[in-house]
């Protein structure tokens, strides 16, 4: 008789979610539908995406909006490789020992900007706290590389809070992308559970710092709901982005990626989403995008030229 022993390492996405307690899931409500992928220009984009060996929060974080936003040929790279130093609660990148960088990286991001003609690319990264300067070299990089390539691209980032990083944010913002994300992600009351390796009062000091240096850059933020957050907690958060002179606010609804992430506390209703859209504008926000299938870089490109629209207008 002869034993068979599997002795494939299986890799664990999440090893630190592993032994945690199972949160189930919660059925979608109506109201949250999303276009499946699978056209020509779908499949197209991801070919692009594969023949340059880059990686993309659409599919790493289970985008919602990637069947609609691939049909488009918009894609939001995620540089630095697919695994996070940290392990927020609610994300679903991968978590470990990240690769080393990639050098050739920064290039292969540009020349498929080139390929999928975007006027308008989001770049976004994994944590990389075992780098000494969390990688703000390589997002300068990258927008090197792009304008080069492709210099009537309008460029945002999504970037890390390069927490204990110094001289890391300047040398990002010194590139001078057009829009300079940073997501709060939470309310403050809820860090310890949902983001625990972050500080709330760093992610705002980080956003009033790229005002600092360069005013003319848009700066941006976003967080999710459905975590348990009141309303006021919100409604004060709104304050601490705009008192950071934050010009853009993306509100969208949490979406439970496994039974191991944080619980699910509630949908929140399309209405209470356009009671945040009206508040966040009553406070000053250039720009608001507040619906449940928000995501930081969903319609970047339309709510860019919006923003642009926008400080026109307030600077008459």
């Amino acid at each position: 008789m002869v034993t068979l022993v599997d002795t494939t390492k299986r890799e664990v996405r999440h090893p630190e979610k592993v032994h945690r307690p199972e949160n189930p899931i919660k059925k979608k409500p109506d109201w949250i539908r999303v276009k499946a992928g699978g056209s020509k220009v779908y499949q197209e984009t991801a070919q692009i995406i594969k023949d340059n060996n880059l990686v993309t929060v659409c599919g790493e974080a289970g985008c919602p909006n990637i069947g609609e936003c691939w049909s488009k040929k918009h894609a939001t790279m995620m540089i630095m490789g697919d695994t996070c130093t940290r392990a927020c609660a609610f994300c679903n990148v991968k978590t470990g020992i990240p690769a080393p960088l990639d050098k050739d990286e920064p290039e292969n991001v540009a020349r498929a900007v080139a390929k999928l003609g975007l006027n308008h690319v989001v770049i976004t990264s994994v944590d990389r706290d075992d780098l000494d300067d969390g990688g703000a070299q390589h997002f300068v990089e990258t927008i090197e590389a792009i304008r080069s390539m492709s210099p009537d691209t309008t460029i945002e980032i999504l970037t890390p809070d390069f927490l204990r990083k110094e001289g890391a944010l300047e040398k990002v913002v010194k590139a001078r992308p057009d829009v300079f994300n940073h997501n709060l992600e939470t309310v403050p009351s809820k860090y310890l559970k949902v983001r625990p390796g972050a500080r709330y009062f760093h992610s705002i000091r980080l956003l009033q710092e790229v005002k600092e240096i360069d005013p003319t850059i848009f700066t941006k933020s976003g967080i999710m709901v459905g975590f348990g957050e009141q309303r006021n907690e919100v409604l004060q958060l709104m304050d601490d982005l705009r008192s950071a002179d934050v010009d853009f606010i993306t509100i969208g609804q949490y979406l439970q990626p496994t039974s191991h992430h944080h619980e699910l506390v509630e949908f929140v209703t399309p209405d209470q989403f356009k009671s945040y859209e009206t508040s966040a504008y009553a406070k000053g926000f250039l720009m608001v995008s507040s619906t449940p299938l928000t995501r930081s870089s969903h319609h970047a490109g339309e709510d860019f030229a919006k923003l642009q629209a926008a400080r026109e207008a307030a600077n008459k």
